[in-house]
């Protein structure tokens, strides 16, 4: 047997943070050295942090990284271990994304990303360069000053892999193993049996799987010991990192970090038989024959043996189940932890929330308590570094820390209700209740003084006063009678947040936390600067109906009961008055259901679909209760509304990214904000498939993944809808 301990791991980096991103990889490779692991990887760019963005393209970047791995190979870090170090490295005039990898005080390779993340989130090609040598290590030489500490010239640059006494050793960085023709592929022919991936990979709702998946497809029929690393934790924007690494040993989960954790420091530790690997790979016969003919992949020669000989004291790690989070625990936790990362590094002393007992700020206000519950757990497990910034950000004495998350909430957590004459008893009280529970520090005001003020002055400069639609206004009217009440609670809101720690003699100021969902965002069903104009919002990528199975969930999970009946009730702005005969509604406002945006956000987005294709795929969905008709009656509804408000996009709170159809527009959804809302070819070509359909209904439907009836179409009237559009004003 060639038994070999290797060790992975999570580290909550901080884009250009040195000393903090420094500490936590001489830590990591401590513990892994403590345990006999002979191999240590870390996450990609673990040095700079991932997301350091533009700050790439400047050579102090660079630079400072160079000084902090040759403060690594100065000591005695690398003695006896193979580590692996995510950093950026110029090479004449072009700037790669490396893994340098070290052993015994020497850079024995240096190893260049491939294939670059360019899609989605990332823009890896702004700032880096793929290594496209394939055939060939080249010689580095190294910086004169890193040269001379190190004793050492240059190092191979390049694609290749380490060839031990006993083993070989590859780095395969990030997204080059979700490539159609991943490097593990040739480098397993070429005799490989340790893989390295490094990664920078970010939490997404369901995304867990597909990660893990691949890790298994990648030895399940090669063969071989795959190493996973990544960040976890949020390192500067509005991506929450989520950690899991783990080793996978033909096929099977040998050992799993965490997905979600407060931890700077997670190290996952293996002990695996490089035996098992040889076997499988020798009882493949096809395996055999490519390997007869593979394409040579260069090698660099390390002259030591890193296996230890067959001992019965030492225990192999065994298959294990995977560990996944159900989504509504990945909507807990994942923001969770985001909030706790931006409140502790961002010198704030807490978060204030507007409250309305409505289902968005309720979520947020469940996922602010979930944070608190993490936090004193984490504190009573004995983390001294989650108990340091409790005790300093709770402003704690005399040797006292959180131990109660009520009374951790209390101190760190402002909720507001800023009720006006539109606002129910229901809701008030629904947000009252729902504060006790959570524990914080609560606060009900009434705005309808300063709404009567402005419409004073208002009335004083053009001699008219708006009148609410129920009263006889126009939409006009009512339209901007509601934006007013909106952003009066934004003003209110800052306020707040600014001077309340000072009304109670604490130290600093509080971060005004949005509530606005996803789908809001994408139909434009906000005021543009309202209270959804906050400094984060944790919400802000996550749909309504994840987010109504959250409230189901977080009701019996986190303790916080009257969530229940908040998710029971109908959405409702409570921006016009309530009548008998008249009750506002989110979705009759809209002129579409939740549901509906869902799918409208999905195919606008995952599916890259525009009018006309939406309207094809929706005929395909909806056919079996719609006429082609009434599909194109919806679609031009959606692209109207979703148009005319686009220019909100550009001033949405940053928010956490959960869902892949986000229209958020920093990175994620790169699109122009001024619209011809009337979309004249796009709907024209509408019309036309329509009149050649002679208005059948189609006769066929798709069904979804588990087997069921796709979502039908059965949302609010589009003549309804387009007379009552409370949010959409800028």
């Amino acid at each position: 047997m060639r038994l070999l301990k290797v060790a992975t791991c999570n580290l909550n980096q901080w884009a250009m943070d040195f000393d903090c991103n420094l500490k936590h990889i001489k830590d990591s490779i401590t513990r892994a050295k403590e345990v006999g692991a002979v191999i240590r990887l870390g996450p990609e760019l673990e040095i700079t942090g991932y997301g350091c963005e533009d700050h790439f393209l400047e050579l102090d970047t660079v630079n400072h990284a160079w000084e902090c791995l040759k403060e690594i190979l100065l000591g005695d870090w690398t003695d006896g271990i193979l580590c692996s170090i995510g950093m950026p490295i110029i090479r004449g005039s072009e700037r790669y994304n490396c893994q340098v990898l070290c052993f015994n005080r020497k850079i024995v390779m240096i190893r260049p990303k491939m294939w670059l993340a360019n899609d989605g989130n990332y823009r890896e090609l702004r700032w880096f360069t793929t290594w496209k040598q394939k055939d060939q290590l080249v010689e580095f030489q190294l910086p004169p000053e890193i040269s001379e500490a190190l004793s050492q010239t240059s190092a191979p640059f390049g694609y290749g892999y380490i060839q031990f006494l006993d083993t070989a050793v590859a780095a395969e960085i990030c997204e080059e193993l979700f490539t159609p023709n991943p490097p593990h592929t040739e480098l397993a022919l070429n005799g490989v049996e340790v893989f390295l991936n490094a990664s920078g990979s970010h939490h997404q709702l369901r995304k867990l799987d597909l990660r893990l998946r691949a890790f298994i497809g990648a030895t399940h029929t090669r063969g071989g010991v795959y190493m996973y690393s990544n960040h976890q934790g949020c390192d500067g924007a509005r991506l929450y990192y989520d950690g899991c690494s783990c080793v996978v040993v033909n096929g099977e989960v040998v050992a799993q970090g965490s997905q979600f954790s407060l931890k700077d420091v997670e190290v996952v530790v293996a002990q695996v038989d490089l035996d098992a690997v040889a076997s499988l790979r020798g009882s493949i016969s096809s395996f055999q024959e490519q390997a007869s003919c593979k394409t040579k992949v260069s090698s660099v020669a390390v002259p030591y043996n890193i296996c230890k000989p067959f001992n019965l004291k030492m225990l192999l790690s065994s298959p294990q189940k995977i560990m996944y989070h159900s989504p509504e625990e990945e909507i807990a936790f994942g923001p969770g932890c985001w909030l706790w990362d931006y409140l502790r590094r961002s010198g704030a002393s807490g978060f204030l929330l507007p409250l309305s007992g409505g289902a968005d700020s309720s979520s947020v206000a469940a996922i602010v308590g979930c944070m608190c519950q993490l936090v004193v757990k984490e504190i009573a497990n004995g983390d001294e570094q989650v108990k340091a910034d409790a005790i300093r950000i709770g402003n704690y004495t005399d040797g006292k820390f959180p131990t109660d998350r009520k009374e951790f909430a209390k101190r760190i957590f402002y909720t507001v209700y800023m009720g006006s004459e539109n606002s129910s008893e229901a809701t008030k009280t629904r947000a009252k209740v729902l504060a006790d529970e959570i524990g914080s520090w609560h606060l009900d005001v009434c705005i309808d003084g300063v709404v009567s003020s402005l419409l004073s002055l208002f009335q004083t400069v053009t001699g008219k006063r708006p009148r609410y639609k129920v009263d006889g206004g126009s939409n006009v009217e009512n339209l901007g009678l509601q934006n007013i009440q909106a952003r009066i609670r934004m003003v209110l809101a800052f306020m707040l947040a600014s001077l309340l720690p000072w009304v109670h003699n604490k130290k600093g100021f509080y971060l005004v936390l949005g509530s606005s969902n996803v789908d809001e965002a994408l139909r434009g069903y906000l005021t543009k600067y309202d209270c959804s104009a906050a400094d984060i919002n944790p919400i802000g990528s996550i749909s309504k109906q994840d987010l109504r199975t959250f409230l189901r969930w977080a009701a019996n999970h986190l303790g916080y009961s009257s969530l229940a009946e908040i998710e029971a009730a109908p959405p409702t702005a409570e921006l016009e008055p309530i009548r008998s005969n008249y009750s506002q509604l989110d979705e009759v406002d809209m002129g579409m259901t939740y549901e509906e945006l869902s799918v409208y956000g999905r195919l606008r987005k995952i599916f890259r679909c525009g009018p006309v294709s939406m309207f094809k795929n929706l005929c395909y969905k909806w056919g079996a209760t719609l006429t082609p008709s009434e599909v194109a009656d919806k679609v031009k509804h959606f692209f109207k509304y979703y148009s005319i408000n686009r220019h909100k996009m550009t001033v949405l709170t940053p928010s956490y990214h959960a869902e892949s159809y986000s229209p958020e527009d920093n990175r994620f959804d790169l699109r122009q904000f001024l619209y011809n809302a009337r979309w004249p070819y796009q709907f024209r070509k509408m019309d036309e498939l329509v009149q050649e359909m002679n208005g059948d209904r189609v006769a066929f439907k798709e069904t979804g993944e588990d087997g069921g009836t796709a979502a039908g179409g059965g949302g609010m009237g589009v003549v309804a809808a387009a007379s009552g559009n409370p949010k959409a004003g800028f």
